[in-house]
């Protein structure tokens, strides 16, 4: 053999491997959420279920069905906006530059280092004066805020790459500051806005100390639900794994659908920053 192909067949051999390692976790969980609870046993934890039982998925869906909704009311809005301010502030800090935007610039990048844990007593206290405590909106604007620096990042890379006598030309037939973003930045941030929308979907639909720590059990999103959907002393754990994918599922369907456009994004937005 050529020691090139040997070179091959040695790295997808290793590949291969830590690929497998990666998918045992899946593997346990996709099996364990079909089993029986007679079948939940350690010593056949590696075992496929003996029949398909579909009564961990229906106990774990009625029990998260309202957090499944609490979530998607709290990802879906946050997301969206985030995206348009984040553009609109991407497109302001890059092609309608104004004096002190780099240091504004840099203030909106700090706050991405901000740890969720140093605000909380002033953020709870601020929501609660804007009556705005223990509810989804309250969420969403917490999410849109937290939000802002890295989608703002994103979006001014992105625009960067737009040449600048584009905007001229579209000066001369008349547009204005949203006239030429309505008719060409917009069109042009597809890719950009895809990048965004995964990457925000994924982070509000994953966060689990706001959710904790902003909401009560009726506005709690699918995170912190599937936490207290273990028992205190007997652990279902079918109803556990089956929960787990069904939290999964939404960003699993997000970057499947949309995940070529995630990376072509990335890479257009590190070349033109």
């Amino acid at each position: 053999m050529k020691p090139n192909i040997v070179k091959r067949v040695f790295l997808y051999l290793i590949l291969g491997i830590m690929a497998c390692m990666y998918l045992i976790p899946i593997y346990v969980l996709l099996v364990t959420s079909f089993k029986g609870t007679a079948e939940i046993t350690l010593d056949q934890m590696w075992h496929l279920p003996s029949s398909l039982d579909f009564g961990g998925y229906a106990k774990a869906l009625s029990k998260l069905a309202p957090n499944l909704l609490n979530s998607l009311y709290l990802a879906v809005p946050a997301t969206v906006l985030s995206a348009l301010l984040g553009s609109l502030n991407g497109y302001v800090l890059s092609k309608w530059r104004f004096r002190g935007a780099n240091v504004l610039f840099g203030l909106m990048l700090f706050g991405m280092f901000i740890p969720y844990q140093s605000i909380l007593i002033p953020l709870i206290q601020f929501l609660q004066s804007i009556q705005l405590y223990n509810s989804i909106p309250g969420l969403v604007l917490v999410h849109v805020v937290y939000g802002l620096p890295i989608c703002t990042l994103i979006f001014r890379n992105f625009y960067a790459g737009i040449p600048d006598e584009v905007l001229e030309q579209g000066k001369i037939d008349g547009n204005g500051f949203f006239g030429l973003y309505r008719h060409i930045i917009a069109p042009l941030s597809i890719t950009g806005f895809v990048v965004v929308g995964i990457w925000q979907f994924t982070s509000v639909w994953n966060e689990f100390l706001f959710a904790v720590t902003l909401t009560t059990q009726k506005q709690q999103p699918i995170m912190v639900a599937l936490q207290n959907l273990s028992g205190s002393q007997i652990v279902e754990w079918n109803v556990q794994m089956a929960g787990a994918l069904l939290a999964a599922l939404p960003t699993l369907l997000v970057y499947v659908l949309l995940g070529k456009y995630f990376v072509r994004g990335l890479l257009a937005g590190s070349i033109k920053g």
